[in-house]
């Protein structure tokens, strides 16, 4: 060990056994984020409105406060634009994360002096931890790089607006940016692929040891480093690489071609952040889900995932939620954000301590013909037999074919850009499909009445989905191509990278 590791090490156990303790308190620190935030926002504008000081119990809090999702707190948001302060949550919010929204444009999501410790916080102590347990604490004796959007933010209402990754860049603790790359100046390139060109650049002249990003955005990164460097693996270039850490989508579609990629199996963990919070990280090898992170300014609810679409639905707090079942998250914050509904959908796989793994998106699905299927059983169809056939993914997408125009039955297209063509296309659009049948009863019911025809699938050019995102404004690291889709949009976009 080197000196920096030696001194880090103390903390890092420090923080791997209150994670530890965290975890095993939960439920009563969730019942103290509920009373703390409601206390805290009673004279907001919001909380006045809500007539917090009247809640004395969670039957009360739902009462209260229904879900809702962006579009439901945007007048509020419209406040805040307009320098009111106090609207959401004591003050005005020190950055505004801007994302994508699915039905209002833009959305503007605020991150107050409160909450922003949290992401920074959840986001260090995964990783200490995570390194601790592995017994991989040199990794801070070399270099780290999160492949991350511009730091550069612009003013909203005098507020400092930007992507989440790029406000956090602003926020790393001193000690580790002085292990991280790329330099100011490369993160603030806009243009993804010269950006991808100067990050290649300056990594190749480090010791480079944790490397964090979204998968596909991380292929197209090794890919350039074997190219640039002339070596055959990603650890004949960085031998000292320990630890890869991702978030944002599903890791087993990428797993096979990101390890041919390294030319081994390095220790890999997910985190679960959000513009609106972090919510969760893996703190244990073997993979078993996702550590709630239960005690970091947000209060959680659960709705199941039949009922998020009715107008008053089961609301369940913590020690509520059962294994097994997918639910849509709601959370309350010291953001500022009431009974917001996420979009996301999580599975709880433990409940002693929670642990779950994300299932799905609330609006990501197909369900054409009522069978509901979801981000997470398209990705374990795949996954599976991916470890069987030891096939290479680099992206892929799924979306109805209601009308196919032979007349045959519709069916689900399956969009995918092989690094590897596989030698039997027919038994691998089978056994995805008895997979996908396995797993959702619906789905199989249709097949099974033949109201639907087993998958097809559609393979597409090397490059495909990087033109294509390239193609909309949206080629960048942070960026991802929706799983599932309940139109042909993505679809019809995508014909013309057909094989």
């Amino acid at each position: 060990m080197r000196w920096k590791s030696t001194v880090i090490k103390p903390f890092a156990k420090y923080i791997s056994e209150s994670i530890k303790r965290d975890a095993a308190h939960a439920v009563a620190d969730q019942d103290k984020w509920r009373k703390r935030l409601i206390s805290k926002a009673s004279l907001t504008v919001f909380g006045k409105d809500q007539a917090f000081t009247e809640i004395k119990s969670y039957k009360d809090f739902k009462s209260r406060i229904p879900v809702r999702d962006y579009e439901g707190l945007s007048s509020y948001i419209e406040l805040i634009k307009q320098k009111q302060p106090n609207v959401l949550w004591p003050g005005s919010p020190k950055y505004f994360a801007k994302t994508s929204g699915t039905t209002s444009g833009v959305k503007y999501i605020p991150i107050t002096k409160d909450s922003i410790p949290y992401h920074i916080k959840a986001a260090r102590n995964a990783l200490l931890s995570f390194a601790y347990i592995n017994n991989a604490l040199d990794i801070f004796d070399g270099k780290l790089i999160f492949l991350s959007g511009s730091p550069v933010l612009h003013k909203v209402a005098d507020i400092n607006t930007g992507r989440l990754s790029g406000i956090v860049n602003h926020e790393i603790p001193t000690w580790i940016q002085a292990n991280q790359i790329p330099s100011y100046k490369t993160n603030c390139i806009e243009d993804w692929e010269e950006k991808l060109d100067a990050v290649v650049k300056e990594a190749l002249a480090t010791d480079l040891r944790v490397i964090s990003g979204i998968p596909p955005w991380i292929q197209m990164f090794y890919d350039k480093l074997i190219r640039e460097s002339g070596k055959e693996t990603i650890l004949d270039i960085f031998p000292n690489y320990k630890i890869f850490a991702y978030g944002g989508v599903n890791f087993q579609p990428y797993k096979q071609s990101l390890e041919n990629l390294v030319g081994a199996s390095i220790p890999s963990f997910e985190t679960y952040p959000a513009s609106e919070g972090f919510i969760a990280f893996q703190d244990q090898l073997p993979e078993d889900g996702l550590l709630l992170n239960s005690n970091a300014g947000i209060f959680y609810e659960f709705v199941p995932l039949s009922e998020i679409h009715n107008n008053n639905p089961i609301r369940l707090s913590l020690p509520e939620v059962q294994t097994g079942t997918d639910y849509a998250v709601i959370i309350n914050s010291n953001a500022g954000l009431w009974g917001y509904n996420l979009g996301d959908t999580v599975r709880f796989v433990s409940t002693d301590p929670y642990r779950l793994v994300v299932s799905g998106r609330v609006k990501h699905f197909i369900s054409a013909f009522g069978e509901h299927v979801i981000g997470k059983e398209v990705e374990q169809a795949l996954a599976d037999v991916d470890m069987a056939y030891k096939t290479s993914v680099v992206e892929f997408t799924v979306a109805p074919q209601v009308t196919p125009r032979d007349g045959s039955l519709p069916y689900h297209e399956w969009m995918i850009e092989f690094e590897q063509m596989p030698t039997d296309m027919t038994t691998l659009s089978k056994q995805i499909d008895d997979n996908l049948r396995q797993q959702n009863i619906y789905y199989n019911d249709l097949i099974r009445d033949k109201i639907l025809q087993p998958i097809v699938i559609t393979p597409l050019k090397k490059g495909a989905f990087r033109d294509y995102m390239k193609s909309i404004g949206k080629l960048g690291g942070q960026n991802k191509v929706p799983r599932l889709s309940n139109d042909r949009k993505i679809a019809e976009n995508l014909e013309k990278y057909k094989l």
